[in-house]
């Protein structure tokens, strides 16, 4: 056997890896999404409503696509008790009108505007947060990013979990609304293929549980935030999601709700679109590096230009069709059923430029950023951000 011929067994050996992984997250999602349902007997009595009071922490910073609608359906909540914390820098925030709005326009729910935060650290976002918690009433806490839009019985599914005193922290998984613009289509395509898998992965890989949490939603009490140092903590980490999901999972357990909310994405360029999925990719760098590295062996395009390049062009086109054909499985559980995007599969073929977009920001990920966060900017040192001019 030559070298070259065991160095193209190897690449065949190690291009099965991604394979692998697309039937593997599959299953994986089969059993998150279906393989716990069960029905109760007629015998059995109904379960204990359990709806423990909330707060609703949205710490604001300008205005994004569809405002009003975003923060209308949090007000439009099947929910005996809950209030919602509105927190901007100052009153000339452009989504203090909206507010105002959504307040004048659902009397029936308790709901305050904070105006400025204590600067305790660089995150202008975590420094909300710890003003809102402080002011919040209830001990549940829900965080929710201003971008995010939820279905009416959201608030029960998050609530669920805390049923059992060791769940420290609940978040869920996310789709992506757009309103057609190529870019953001591509982004909110990843987020059913690829970003909603790997969670899954992870989920499984960790017994069940996550050891980090996705900053669209994360909730948790007041209580198990105290025992971490509560946001204060947190005011000059990066990532913040993954910091607190960690904290809180050294603590207890963080749950992986089954309810996904929505992503309200802009209309954006490409360029902005590769920024937004480098600051993604930057997070996963800098929270987990060793995942991060993993993150070759989730995709396809790599192993397809090496197998085309070290062994033939057929080799090489045959593996990507045996790839997207396998991934099909995965977008159709996970994106279709599961999370109830149908752009899992109507824009499924999608794949062939999202993919290969999605791995030169992974190789672009390696190289120092900028962090581009609304009109701010900052460089990660130690996980921690510094403003950058």
């Amino acid at each position: 056997m030559t070298v070259w011929t065991a160095i193209r067994g190897a690449l065949y050996l190690v291009a099965l890896v991604p394979i692998a992984y697309s039937l593997a997250a599959a299953l994986i999602g089969q059993e998150f999404f279906f393989g716990r349902k069960r029905t109760a007997s007629a015998s059995e009595p109904p379960p204990v409503e359990f709806t423990p009071s909330i707060s609703i922490l949205k710490p604001i910073r300008g205005l994004d696509r569809e405002t009003y609608e975003n923060y209308a359906s949090f007000c439009r909540q099947d929910y005996p008790e809950f209030e919602i914390l509105f927190c901007v820098t100052d009153d000339s925030d452009p989504a203090v009108p909206v507010i105002k709005q959504i307040v004048r326009d659902f009397p029936e729910r308790r709901i305050r505007l904070l105006a400025g935060a204590e600067p305790l650290g660089a995150s202008d976002k975590v420094n909300k947060l710890c003003r809102m918690a402080r002011e919040a009433r209830h001990e549940l806490l829900i965080v929710s990013d201003s971008d995010v839009r939820v279905e009416p019985g959201f608030l029960r599914a998050i609530a669920e979990p805390f049923r059992d005193p060791a769940v420290g922290g609940v978040t869920c998984l996310y789709r992506g609304l757009t309103n057609g613009s190529l870019a953001a289509e591509l982004e909110a395509l990843g987020n059913s293929t690829d970003f909603a898998p790997g969670v899954l992965v992870a989920w499984a890989l960790g017994g069940e549980k996550l050891d980090f949490m996705l900053g669209a939603v994360m909730a948790t009490t007041k209580e198990h935030l105290a025992e971490i140092g509560g946001f204060e903590a947190l005011v000059d980490y990066f990532c913040d999601d993954y910091e607190l999901g960690n904290r809180l999972a050294a603590r207890g357990r963080v749950e992986l709700s089954r309810f996904p909310v929505d992503i309200v994405y802009p209309r954006e360029t490409l360029g902005e679109a590769f920024r937004h999925q480098i600051r993604w990719n930057l997070s996963i760098r800098y929270s987990q590096p060793w995942g991060h590295l993993g993150l070759v062996f989730a995709q396809w395009v790599p192993w397809a230009a090496l197998l085309a390049a070290c062994v033939s062009w057929r080799a090489g086109v045959g593996y990507l069709a045996i790839a997207l054909l396998l991934r099909i499985p995965s977008a159709a559980i996970i994106g279709l059923h599961g999370m109830k995007d149908r752009r899992a599969l109507t824009h499924f073929w999608w794949l062939l430029f999202r993919d290969p977009f999605a791995f030169v920001v992974w190789l672009a990920s390696f190289f120092p950023q900028r962090i581009h966060w609304r009109d701010r900017k900052f460089r990660v040192r130690e996980k921690r951000l510094v403003p950058s001019d």
